[in-house]
């Protein structure tokens, strides 16, 4: 047994959920393959350093393939234990855990914000006149539900490059060493890119709900989520940082984009940061959050465990955007809406990529990806550190996997 064998042989091992051969499943061994071979095309090109895919259907893993490499600098294959920033696939992870506190009687979607960060009561809305940002009051306050489907008004410093953009890319927002406390504060200093439940606008928008479970709770988020999400769910390999035993589990990306030659940077899964990102710090493996999504298609249970009501549940995978709120950016494709924390299929057609209505999902900008797919019983979770490449290779996986679906 080598170095790296034995390292992997001494940590306690996330349980396997039940496996069975890809036809017993209704899926084609043979276009399973196929998808296997041309990510493998594609790692033999240098779009990436390696990926893991996983599919099941009806309750059982069909295919888990790991493909390259998990570190471009050493020799380490991708393993099924590798370990990846899943980034904003934790979005769905802490909205569960809000719809949880939804289901304890502890809040309403309809609460204010407010009422749990009282900073967030005199936010104003930035709007942009002659070069110059004019601030106006709300015409209604910012609700539970708006954090849950991105309609606040928050927004992202890398989602676009506006005069409020401006102000978060000139703030402390991105760093891993203020708390949770520290970045709703410094979220409500700013102004908002747009009245409340007017836009879709990709947000900090779970990072304070990430700050109202700690609120709410009396507990940092990382213990809340392993005591009533991780734990029950036995994810055991999923945390906002990882132990120095795992280092040879680190899965890396290239060191520069391959399509663009830019410098790839992504935080240090070994450290501990003090803020406890709910929009997008935790990292896991594939079998991690295949049991998540394991519990999501199982209607809020996996095991015994009950995490979520079936009902509250198809609450959160239902759209709540509807034809009224403008969508901004490409994050959602034509036939989709949003959810309490997932995107949503809306049509069967228009989008440039298969699948059923009522299909929710989401992704990482690291290169992870999943859905749920509850009409064929089926989801798939695409684990890859490639954030280049990310849309490619979420289009690629969908197109393949479904092309097996028999």
């Amino acid at each position: 047994m080598d170095a790296q064998t034995a390292s992997r042989a001494t940590v306690p091992q996330t349980p396997s959920l039940p496996q069975a051969k890809p036809a017993s499943l209704g899926l084609s061994p043979a276009r399973l393959q196929a998808m296997s071979d041309a990510f493998r095309r594609e790692i033999d090109k240098g779009t990436l350093p390696g990926v893991t895919i996983l599919v099941a259907r009806k309750g059982q893993i069909g295919w888990f393939d790991t493909i390259g490499r998990q570190n471009p600098a050493t020799s380490a294959p991708m393993a099924r234990d590798s370990i990846f920033r899943i980034f904003s696939m934790t979005k769905p992870i802490v909205s569960v855990g809000i719809m949880m506190l939804l289901e304890e009687g502890r809040l309403l979607l309809s609460d204010p914000l407010a009422k749990f960060i009282p900073e967030f009561a005199d936010q104003k809305v930035g709007v942009e006149s002659n070069g110059k940002l004019e601030l106006v009051p709300l015409a209604r306050p910012i609700t539970i539900q708006d954090l849950l489907r991105h309609t606040s008004g928050i927004t992202y410093d890398h989602t676009g490059n506006g005069l409020v953009q401006q102000l978060y890319q000139n703030s402390r927002l991105r760093s891993r060493k203020i708390t949770n406390q520290e970045h709703a504060a410094l979220v409500a200093s700013l102004p908002l890119i747009c009245q409340p439940g007017a836009e879709w606008n990709y947000s900090r928008s779970t990072d304070i709900l990430g700050r109202i479970l700690e609120v709410v709770s009396g507990k940092p988020l990382g213990a809340f989520l392993t005591e009533r999400i991780l734990a029950p769910l036995q994810m055991t390999e999923t945390g906002f940082h990882t132990g120095s035993e795992n280092a040879p589990r680190l899965a890396e990306p290239f060191p520069a984009d391959p399509w663009t030659d830019e410098p790839v940077q992504l935080f240090n899964m070994l450290d501990r940061p003090a803020m406890e990102s709910g929009g997008g710090g935790l990292v896991s493996t594939t079998m991690d959050y295949a049991r998540f999504c394991q519990m999501l298609l199982n209607g809020g249970e996996l095991d015994g465990a009950r995490i979520i009501g079936r009902k509250t549940l198809a609450l959160m995978a239902s759209d709540h955007l509807g034809p009224r709120v403008k969508i901004n950016g490409t994050l959602l494709s034509a036939g989709h809406g949003f959810g309490l924390g997932f995107a949503v299929r809306t049509q069967g057609g228009i989008a440039p990529f298969p699948g059923s209505v009522g299909q929710y999902f989401w992704s990482g900008i690291g290169g992870t990806f999943f859905w749920i797919d509850p009409a064929e019983e089926l989801f798939a979770v695409f684990m890859s550190q490639g954030p280049g490449q990310r849309e490619y290779t979420r289009t690629l996986v969908r197109n393949l996997v479904y092309a097996a679906v028999e």
